[in-house]
């Protein structure tokens, strides 16, 4: 990875459950294109992938699952309690890693480019950033964020904190510390402040006006000062299926983003999705019945896959409710088509399929590129 002419590279790290992806998903919010390095790690050793071979010859086939792929659980049981392990596993996968986020960086447009990488400062890759964001908080909150989150025991939780380098390594290299010990209220107003050093833009965009023509739509990025709005509007549409409360919508703002949809002043559509991975999982979608989903839609859908495209996603994932399943001719002229997850072909594709998709929902899947960013690699 290299310095890019006339882009500003931000390197966020901090360690495990400090909030390093809720801090990298609201930059994104406020316009940085922003790559996961440690999810391009999972990349790298899954089946076809460069690092899938070297991984197995290295620790043994007993790490593959019955259909043949490397059984991430497996191998963070073993990697975090074995540090030479650990280093091995670096070793294979850090360099096609560093040549992925290269590429990344030289295909995007945004002036800013976030990268977070747990790794950020051993690697080497902190040399190449302009500035080294930190995420903080204390131990005990991490225990608990990792024993709720990922359903690991208290034994368990410790042994991934102690098997990483000291936190005081990461903080003691930050030009950018962000505490994320409170609500995701606080940390919003603490990105954002530090979010205008680097791009002095208001972040809110143009309200929906009253004087708009009835039946002509308007697009708006949702932003924390909607929260309630969005809340209410998802509340209403699912007939209370999915009940929700601003602060419901506040956490939801560290996972995904969200569109909303206007006639005239009125909200009568809202979108929310997430990139992760390269690939983009839009899993809340509610149109008011009163407006044509003919229409409303494809301006929706469309507006999410060019967001999407601007973060080089390989692939757009749709679970929509029922109500909206029925538009064959629709999906159809948008390009998607009716799938399940393990017909998708990409692994990381059917992970982010299986992960997203809530039960007895439909899933909808369109390839928004052929070139994928693995493949050169």
């Amino acid at each position: 990875m290299s310095k890019r002419t006339g882009k500003t590279i931000i390197g966020l790290t901090g360690n495990i459950a400090t909030g390093k992806s809720v801090v990298r998903r609201m930059m994104e919010h406020l316009g940085a294109y922003t790559i996961d390095a440690d999810a391009l790690a999972h990349r790298v050793i899954s089946k076809g992938a460069p690092g899938y071979q070297p991984t197995i010859d290295r620790f043994g086939k007993w790490l593959l699952d019955k259909e043949g792929n490397i059984d991430r659980a497996k191998l963070a049981k073993l990697v975090f309690s074995d540090a030479e392990a650990l280093a091995q596993l670096e070793e294979i996968v850090h360099p096609y890693v560093l040549q992925a986020v290269d590429l990344l960086i030289r295909r995007a447009n945004q002036r800013v480019v976030v990268v977070e990488a747990i790794k950020l400062i051993e690697s080497g890759m902190r040399e190449q950033c302009d500035s080294i964001w930190v995420t903080d908080a204390p131990q005990e909150v991490q225990i608990e964020r990792l024993m709720r989150k990922r359903n690991l025991t208290r034994e368990d939780a410790l042994q991934r904190i102690r098997a990483q380098a000291p936190q005081s390594d990461k903080l003691a290299a930050a030009t950018v510390i962000i505490r994320n010990t409170g609500s995701y209220d606080e940390l919003w107003k603490q990105v954002t402040a530090e979010w205008k050093r680097f791009a002095p833009k208001p972040e809110t965009g143009p309200l929906p006006s009253s004087d708009t023509q009835p039946g002509t739509f308007l697009l708006l990025r949702g932003r924390p000062r909607d929260a309630q709005r969005i809340a209410e509007f998802i509340s209403r549409q699912s007939k209370g299926r999915r009940a929700m409360h601003a602060d419901d919508v506040m956490e939801a703002f560290g996972e995904k983003a969200f569109l909303m949809l206007f006639s005239g002043s009125e909200l009568v559509g809202v979108a929310g999705w997430q990139v992760e991975n390269l690939v983009a999982r839009t899993d809340d979608l509610f149109i008011d019945p009163k407006v044509s989903a003919e229409k409303s839609l494809p301006l929706m859908l469309n507006e999410v896959e060019e967001a999407s495209n601007a973060l080089q996603c390989e692939a757009s994932l749709v679970f929509p409710p029922m109500d909206l399943v029925g538009f064959d001719a629709v999906w159809k002229r948008l390009g998607y088509s009716r799938r399940a997850p393990e017909t998708l072909g990409s692994q990381a594709w059917m992970e982010a399929a299986s992960e997203s998709m809530p039960r007895g929902a439909a899933l909808f899947f369109k390839q928004l590129r052929a070139d994928r960013v693995l493949r050169p690699i």
